[in-house]
């Protein structure tokens, strides 16, 4: 069993060429392991923030949501068939 601490060890152990990772990133040496972490990116889309707004509770009526909370707690909450379908076509329509 041959255990490595290094770095290069590593990517030796796992199967990293050194040269071609270099030649992705345009330099002609191997990055260090500080420069690597620096050139991560990350791209988040907007439905974090969108999530995010809408539970701030703006817009929100809380004595629907009560009153609707507990119908479901109960069993007795509803919605008619032709109440789906039609907010469904508007939907796909409009």
């Amino acid at each position: 069993m041959d255990i490595r601490s290094s770095l290069e060890g590593l990517k030796t152990l796992l199967g990293v060429d050194p040269a071609t990772q270099a030649a992705t990133q345009g330099k002609s040496a191997p990055p260090s392991a500080g420069s690597a972490l620096m050139s991560d990116r990350a791209t988040l889309s907007s439905a974090g923030s969108e999530i995010s707004d809408a539970s701030s509770g703006e817009g929100v009526r809380m004595d629907k949501v009560a009153a609707v909370q507990q119908a479901l707690a109960a069993g007795t909450y509803s919605v008619p068939a032709s109440a789906v379908a039609s907010k469904l076509i508007d939907s796909m329509l409009g």
